[in-house]
């Protein structure tokens, strides 16, 4: 990448993700023949034509694919420095923490109060995301710390800790066969329909769902039947029935930065979430990096 500059790499993303080059020239507000030159140096320099040209359609070669793969991620990465940098150096920056709606299993206002009452702390502004993307937020710096469900989201380039374990249950529907037992197994579950989350790899063999209320409407409608958090189960609607699944796996509700983000404000806000977790003896630490 160190025979490409940003803004050739911008002009030349653009014109593959659009595969035209005037819609490409309108959306970077600039010249169409400033857009074909700069591919044309680029296609010079490095050897290789990254587009297909006819008088009817622009296409990808496979070197061309091959850039535009390496390409999005190199300019993801400038954005996301760029950003950092700028909110390091604004001492009046709030810090971001995303959660999901009624995501936090009941530990926000206390991490806000143990927060509040340390000397360095900024105003916090609380970002809401949809059911699969908050690890997201952190790896491409929308957001600063977040409070994150494990196994289930994907904590692939974060340092987090562990403020809760919880056990899971089994929502039901009214009548449900189940729901008369005092507890459950995952085989007990094996013929019932589970949901499938939209944008996750596991597949259910139930209806696809995109978030907790949509799930919601699905049991009781009978469509389906899910295993979820305590935190997330009790709160979900009172016409289910919970049944407690005692061999499945333990979930943890986590505490999560970018592995690459160690500015004292992030770690200031970490601590204080420790502190207000409950009780000690429940503290199980699954992968810190964190400064001490």
């Amino acid at each position: 990448m160190a025979d490409l500059e940003t803004r050739e790499l911008e002009y030349f993303v653009a014109v593959a993700e659009e595969l035209h080059f005037g819609r490409a020239a309108s959306r970077l507000s600039v010249a169409q023949p400033a857009v074909s030159k700069t591919i044309r140096r680029v296609e010079s320099r490095l050897g290789a034509a990254l587009f297909i040209r006819s008088n009817r359609q622009v296409s990808l070669t496979p070197a061309g694919e091959a850039l535009l793969d390496h390409g999005r991620h190199v300019l993801e990465a400038v954005s996301t420095a760029a950003e950092s940098t700028r909110r390091a150096g604004d001492v009046r920056a709030p810090l971001r923490l995303v959660i999901k709606p009624g995501g936090d299993a009941n530990l926000l206002s206390g991490i806000l109060s143990a927060y509040g009452g340390r000397p360095d702390a900024r105003r916090v502004e609380v970002l809401f995301s949809g059911t699969i993307d908050r690890a997201d937020y952190l790896r491409d710096g929308r957001a600063d710390v977040g409070l994150l469900y494990a196994p289930f989201d994907d904590l692939t380039g974060l340092a987090y800790e562990s403020l809760l374990s919880e056990d899971r249950l089994a929502l039901l529907p009214p009548g449900h066969h189940l729901a008369n037992r005092g507890d459950l197994r995952m085989a007990d579950l094996e013929h019932e329909p589970l949901p499938r989350w939209t944008g996750r790899a596991e597949e259910g063999n139930g209806p696809e769902v995109a978030d907790i209320p949509q799930l919601v409407q699905m049991i009781i409608l009978g469509r389906t039947v899910a295993v979820l958090p305590r935190s997330l189960a009790e709160s979900a609607h009172p016409r289910l029935t919970l049944v407690p699944v005692i061999d499945a796996p333990v979930s943890q509700v986590v505490i999560a930065r970018s592995q690459r983000d160690h500015r004292p404000l992030v770690a200031s806000f970490i601590a204080a979430a420790l502190e207000a977790k409950v009780p000690s003896a429940e503290r199980r630490s699954w992968s810190s990096g964190l400064p001490r």
